[in-house]
């Protein structure tokens, strides 16, 4: 088996400078650290995580909550993308990672199961915030970071930047003369209410007041939930001229169902998105929408746990947020 003595040897380096090199430490040159990491992958090393474990007290393996209420699971390209970054981080510093919580269930024991499992950290994507099984995992001695919610500042969180988001949709919408604009949000989440309040602050500066018949729920990443909350705004006496949706994946439902009624996108109706997948940059035309920095998210949930976890109580919880871009498409009409 290899060791990072054999390593040492054959890059002629000490066995401390292999050992912080395959560990990605800034201590070490980016040249030095590059041909260690060649040369041990060249010469097939693995780390002996047994040996690693005992003499660090870390399992090296980071545990991740993701309940899934919609069955998209990790196909919907947000989420993915958010994972990617984590990924990315974590492998780079030698972490695993361990998916749990796939199927929502009612204040699960999530910190019996993380201590049962020796996680040395979590990171909690998708889940009821205030259920007693994720706040007794948060209030506990393991390290955790949240994604879009924040308990206070005692907690680690990275967000995405809802609030500016939904104001830059909402000004670009205006801008093009709407002043009729409904809203399709998703299930009441602490992200939900950012941006219904956002919408709102944002359509009042410009002296827009909506019914409250414009604002409809339906539930993220559901495009059955969306089509039916479009048909209820289609039956309105008085539609509006733009309809935004939770996200994405929502507003293809939505499209279904203006299609079904004979509407043209952009022509007798416009639409907006969130997230900014794939998918929807191919449609005709373009979905406008606003896209999520979901690999940056992810990088920056991972550098802030695996910080949490090498620092101990030393460490300072971190509130990050990270910023997107507006995708202007083409499914917002030119009224004015």
């Amino acid at each position: 088996m290899v060791t990072l003595k054999d390593i040492a040897r054959e890059c002629k380096v000490s066995f401390s400078t292999v050992s912080k090199a395959l560990k990605g430490s800034p201590e070490i040159g980016i040249e030095t650290t590059r041909i260690v990491q060649e040369k041990a992958k060249e010469m097939g090393y693995h780390p002996n995580l047994a040996a690693r474990t005992l003499r660090t007290n870390k399992t090296y393996d980071i545990g991740m909550i993701f309940e899934d209420k919609t069955g998209a699971g990790f196909q919907h390209e947000y989420f993915a993308s958010v994972i990617n970054g984590i990924q990315r981080v974590a492998f780079k510093k030698g972490y695993g990672i361990t998916f749990f919580g796939l199927e929502s269930t009612d204040n699960y024991d999530y910190l019996s199961l993380a201590r049962a499992r020796h996680y040395d950290g979590v990171a909690i994507l998708s889940a009821d915030f205030n259920s007693s099984g994720i706040i007794n995992l948060v209030n506990s001695e393991i390290p955790t970071v949240t994604l879009d919610y924040s308990y206070d500042k005692s907690h680690s969180c990275v967000s995405s930047d809802n609030i500016k988001g939904i104001t830059e949709l909402t000004e670009y919408v205006i801008s093009c003369g709407h002043r009729k604009i409904a809203m399709i949000h998703g299930e009441k989440t602490a992200v939900t209410y950012q941006r219904i309040n956002s919408f709102k602050e944002t359509c009042e500066k410009h002296g827009i007041f909506l019914p409250d018949n414009y604002f409809i729920e339906g539930r993220y990443h559901d495009p059955n939930a969306s089509a039916q909350a479009t048909k209820s705004i289609l039956s309105l006496s008085d539609r509006p001229t733009c309809i935004f949706y939770s996200d994405d994946y929502a507003a293809l439902g939505g499209i279904r169902e203006l299609t079904n009624q004979d509407l043209r996108i952009a022509k007798d109706i416009s639409i907006v998105g969130y997230d900014g997948i794939r998918l929807t940059s191919m449609m005709t035309p373009p979905l406008t929408t606003y896209k999520q920095d979901g690999i940056k998210i992810g990088e920056s949930i991972a550098e802030v746990l695996l910080n949490q976890i090498d620092l101990g109580q030393d460490f300072s919880p971190a509130r990050e947020i990270v910023t997107g871009n507006l995708i202007t498409g083409g499914t917002v009409a030119k009224l004015n």
